[in-house]
C-alpha cells in the first residue's frame, strides 16, 4: 500500500481519506519510526521522490483545520481521526467533501490492524475517482511472483492482495507468476474473500487450455484475460495433461501416469506434448500406456533446442550442461573458447534461466540440461564419450580457477565449487586437483553446510576412486550435525577402509573418525586414531593433539589435561581445553575468561566453527554464575547461527536450562525434548551435561527425588567409565557424601571443588530469594 501511495504522490496532492487512515495505521504499528525514514530505507524516496510523507501530513493538517481543532490537537492522528468520525456520523456540513466515501467512518473507527490495512484500497479507489477529469490516472500495477505470496492450502496472504484488486476496480493490475489465477473457480469459495465466474468472469477457465508458447512462432495465446507464459507450475501441469485428452469429461491420462510426466516435465509445455504423444502412440499399438513409459528423455527435445542454434552455441549448450549455474567466465571456459560472445548469444536464449542473486547468475531449464546430458543425441554434431570427459575436465579446471584466484575467503564460492567440482570429478572419474585443497578450506572453518550431490544408484553405490571417497567424507562431515554418531563413524570408517584418498585426507578421515568415537563414549578406540594421526605428523596432527588432551578430562585426569594443553597452542585449541578442566572444578569465572580467549583466538583467524563452539561453553559457565545477564547467550546463539554444529547448539540451550535452574516452569519439558534430540544424535558427552544442569537444578529447589533421579540417570550414562566425575559434581552441589574418596584427579583435591559447586547452589537460592 505505501508502494502504490507512493507513487500516486506525483498526482501532486494529498489524498486525505486513504493518508488519515494509513497515518493512523503507521503511528498504530510503528510507534517512534519516521514514515519518511522507512521510505528511504526501503528505496521508495529515490524512485518516487519525498512528496509523500508532506502530502500525508498536508492532509491532515487540512482535516484538522476544517474541524476547527487546535493546533496541538490537530497534528495528533489520533484526534484528528476520532473527531473527523464523529463528524462524518453527525453529517456536519464541515466535512461534506468526504462524507462521500461511504466506509471512511468505518475503517476509522476499526483497530488499525493489517485486517482493516487490506480494506484500505477501497479508500484509495475513492480518492482517485475523486480527481477532476484533466487529473484522472489509471494506475498499473504490476504483482510480479505472485507465486511467493504463499502455497495454495493457505492463501492468507493471497487473500489480503486479492483484496487490494478487488476493492481498486479503477486501477489496472498485472499478475505474473508460474501459476495460473485460480480466482474465478467456485471451489475456493469460503477460502478467499471473492470468487467464481461471477466475480472474475475474465479468469474463467475455458474448455481450451492455452499452449505456454508455440513451437513456432514463440507468440502466447488468450485466454479471457489469462496469458500463460513459460513453465507451468505442477498444479497446472496436472490441469493441462487431464484436460489435454479426455473422454465423456473424465481425463484419459491416469493420475499417477500424470504425476511421472509432470515430475519429468519441469514445467515445460512441450515435453508435455510430446508425452501426450507417446500416450497416444503406445494405446494405438494395442497396450495400455503405464507409468515407467514416461520416465523417460525425449531425443526431440535435443533436436528442438538446438535447431536454431549456431555450432558455438551448441558447443557452449553442451558444456554448460555439465554445470549448475554458470556466468560468462565459467561457461566460456568449460566449452574451451577464448572469447565469449557464442555464451552471450546463447544466454539469450528462453531455455536459459537468470537469477541476478545468484553467485552464477545463470543455469539451463532443467529438463533441457537432464536431456541434453542424458537423451540419445542423433545430431550430427554429436559429442563422443571423450568429448564429454574432455568438456568435465575444462568444467573442473575452471571452477578451480574461480576459488583459486578468490582472494577474499568468500565461503559462498568455496562451497559452490565444491558442490559442481565433487560432482564432476565423482562423475567422470577425475583427478581431485584443486579439490583436495578446497576439501581443506570447506573443513577449517567448521560451518558445514551441506555437500552432497544427487545420491548415485545402489547399483553405483560403492567407493572406486579418489574423488568417490572425497564425496562420501565431506558429505558425511557435514550430514554428522543431522545424525546419529553411530551412522557417522560407519561411514567415516568406510572411507578409511578403502585407502583411496591422499595421505592428508586419509588422516582427515581417521581424525573424525575418532571424534565420533568419542562422542560414542569409545574411548579407547577414539585415542588410538588420534594418536595414529597425531604419528604421521600431518595436518592433522595438532587438532589429534587436542583430541588426546579432550580424553583425559573424560576421566578424569585433569592435571594431565592441564598439562598437555600447555603445549597445544592455537592450532590445538588450547584456551578451550583449559575452559573445558575450569569448568568442572567449578572455577566459573576462570572457565569464561579461557572460553573468551578461545572464541578472540577463532575470530582473529576467522574460524566460524570455534567462534561459535567456544561462546556457547562460555554461556554455559556463565549461566552459573550470571544468570540475569542474557549477552553470552544471546551471542552464542547468533554466532551458532551462521553454522551448523549441532553439540554446540545444544549446549546453548543446556546453558538457558542452567541460567533458569531453581525456577519453575517447563524446565523438565525442554530437558526431556532435548534428551529426545540428543539421543537421536548419539551426542553422549552432551547428555552427561544435560543431566549435570538438571542436577543443579534440583539442588537448588532442594528437591531430593528428583536430583537421586537425575544422580541415576547420570550412573547410567558414565557406566563406560567416561565422565564418572560427573556423578560426583552431583554429590558435591547437595552437599552429599560420595561415601568414599572420588576417583577424579581434582586439580586441588576433592574439597575446594566440593566447595566450589556447592557455592554455586546457595549462591543461586539467594539469588532467587532476592529476586521474588
Amino acid at each position: 500500500m505505501l508502494t502504490i501511495r507512493a507513487a500516486l504522490a506525483q498526482l501532486g496532492r494529498p489524498l486525505p481519506a486513504f493518508d488519515l487512515a494509513l497515518r493512523r495505521y503507521w503511528e498504530q504499528q510503528h510507534p517512534g519510526e519516521s514514515l519518511e525514514e522507512y521510505l528511504r530505507r526501503g528505496g521508495l524516496v529515490g524512485r518516487f521522490g519525498k512528496a509523500m510523507p508532506q502530502q500525508m501530513q498536508a492532509a491532515l493538517a487540512d482535516v484538522a483545520q476544517a474541524l476547527l481543532l487546535p493546533g496541538s490537537v490537530g497534528s495528533a492522528v489520533g484526534s484528528v481521526a476520532g473527531s473527523l468520525t464523529r463528524a462524518l456520523r453527525e453529517r456536519r456540513q464541515t466535512v461534506r467533501a468526504l462524507s462521500g466515501c461511504a466506509r471512511l467512518a468505518d475503517l476509522l473507527e476499526a483497530e488499525p490492524d493489517l485486517e482493516a490495512l487490506s480494506f484500505y484500497p477501497h479508500l484509495l479507489a475513492w480518492e482517485l475517482a475523486q480527481l477532476p477529469a484533466d487529473k484522472r490516472v489509471t494506475p498499473v500495477i504490476l504483482l510480479d511472483t505472485f507465486e511467493d505470496v504463499g502455497d495454495r492450502t493457505h492463501r492468507d496472504l493471497e487473500r489480503l492482495i486479492q483484496r487490494v484488486v478487488w476493492l481498486m476496480p479503477n486501477a489496472f493490475f498485472i499478475v505474473t507468476g508460474r501459476s495460473r489465477l485460480q480466482w474465478a473457480e467456485p471451489a475456493l469459495q469460503g477460502r478467499l474473500d471473492y470468487t467464481g465466474p461471477a466475480a472474475w468472469p475474465g479468469l474463467a477457465a475455458s474448455a481450451v487450455v492455452p499452449n505456454a508458447r508455440t513451437a513456432a512462432t514463440g507468440a502466447a495465446r488468450i485466454d479471457g484475460r489469462q496469458v500463460l507464459v513459460g513453465d507451468f507450475s505442477p498444479e497446472d501441469c496436472d490441469d493441462y495433461l487431464a484436460r489435454r485428452l479426455a473422454r465423456e469429461g473424465q481425463p484419459l491420462i491416469n493420475a499417477e501416469i500424470r504425476q511421472v510426466i509432470t515430475d519429468r516435465s519441469h514445467g515445460l509445455p512441450l515435453y508435455l506434448d510430446l508425452s501426450v504423444m507417446r500416450f497416444l502412440e503406445t494405446r494405438r499399438t494395442g497396450r495400455e500406456p503405464v507409468p515407467a513409459d514416461f520416465d523417460h528423455d525425449f531425443g526431440a527435445l535435443i533436436a528442438r533446442t538446438l535447431s536454431d542454434l549456431t555450432p558455438e552455441e551448441r558447443h557452449v549448450l553442451r558444456s554448460v550442461a555439465l554445470l549448475d549455474a554458470f556466468d560468462l567466465a565459467l561457461a566460456t571456459r568449460a566449452a574451451g573458447m577464448l572469447h565469449e560472445a557464442s555464451a552471450m548469444r546463447l544466454i539469450e536464449r528462453p531455455f536459459v534461466r537468470e537469477n541476478a542473486f545468484g553467485l552464477w547468475p545463470y543455469h539451463l531449464h532443467g529438463l533441457i540440461r537432464s536431456t541434453v546430458r542424458n537423451a540419445d543425441d542423433q545430431a550430427d554434431d554429436r559429442w563422443s564419450p571423450r568429448d564429454w570427459h574432455q568438456a568435465a575436465e575444462r568444467a573442473l579446471a575452471a571452477l578451480g580457477e574461480q576459488w583459486t584466484t578468490d582472494t577474499g575467503r568468500n565461503r559462498m564460492l568455496l562451497v559452490s565449487c565444491l558442490r559442481q567440482g565433487l560432482l564432476l570429478a565423482r562423475d567422470f572419474r577425475l583427478g581431485l586437483g584443486w579439490l583436495a585443497e578446497a576439501g581443506w578450506s570447506y573443513v577449517s572453518d567448521s560451518v558445514w553446510e551441506p555437500l552432497a550431490p544427487p545420491t548415485r544408484p545402489e547399483s553405483a553405490s560403492t567407493l572406486e576412486t579418489a574423488a568417490d571417497a572425497l564425496v562420501e567424507l565431506l558429505s558425511t562431515l557435514a550430514r554428522r550435525q543431522h545424525e546419529h554418531r553411530e551412522h557417522t563413524a560407519a561411514r567415516l570408517a568406510a572411507v578409511a577402509g578403502t585407502g583411496l584418498l591422499p595421505t592428508d585426507l586419509h588422516e582427515m578421515a581417521i581424525y573424525y573418525l575418532a571424534k565420533a568415537q568419542r562422542d560414542l563414549g569409545r574411548t579407547e578406540e577414539s585415542r588410538r586414531g588420534m594418536e595414529q594421526v597425531i604419528a604421521g605428523g600431518g595436518r592433522m596432527a595438532p587438532a589429534a593433539e587436542r583430541g588426546l588432551a579432550h580424553l583425559s578430562p573424560l576421566l578424569g585426569d585433569f592435571p594431565t589435561a592441564i598439562e598437555a594443553a600447555q603445549t597445544l597452542g592455537w592450532e590445538g585449541r588450547h584456551q578451550r581445553v583449559l575452559g573445558e578442566v575450569w569448568w568442572v572444578q567449578g572455577e566459573m569465572a576462570r572457565a569464561a575468561a579461557a572460553y573468551q580467549a578461545a572464541r578472540i583466538e577463532a575470530e582473529q583467524h576467522s574460524i566460524a566453527g570455534e567462534a561459535a563452539t567456544s561462546q556457547s561453553m562460555r554461556a554455559l559457565a556463565l549461566a552459573f554464575i550470571h544468570p540475569d545477564e542474557a549477552d553470552e547467550l544471546e551471542l552464542a546463539e547468533q554466532l551458532l547461527s551462521r553454522v551448523n554444529i549441532r553439540a554446540s547448539r545444544i549446549n546453548a540451550e543446556i546453558a538457558a536450562l542452567v541460567r533458569d535452574a531453581g525456577t519453575s516452569g517447563d524446565l523438565e519439558d525442554r530437558a526431556a525434548h532435548l534428551r529426545t534430540e540428543i539421543s537421536v544424535s548419539g551426542l553422549a558427552s552432551v547428555e552427561t551435561t544435560l543431566e549435570l544442569a538438571m542436577c543443579f537444578h534440583h539442588a537448588v529447589l532442594d528437591a531430593h527425588a528428583e536430583l537421586e533421579a537425575s544422580i541415576s540417570r547420570l550412573r547410567e550414562l558414565t557406566q563406560s567409565g567416561n565422565y564418572t566425575y560427573y556423578v560426583d559434581i552431583a554429590h558435591f552441589m547437595a552437599d552429599r557424601s560420595l561415601g568414599g574418596a572420588s576417583a577424579a584427579r581434582w586439580l586441588d583435591g576433592e574439597q575446594p571443588p566440593r566447595s566450589r559447586w556447592r557455592t554455586l547452589v546457595t549462591e543461586r537460592r539467594e539469588y532467587l530469594g532476592n529476586a521474588r
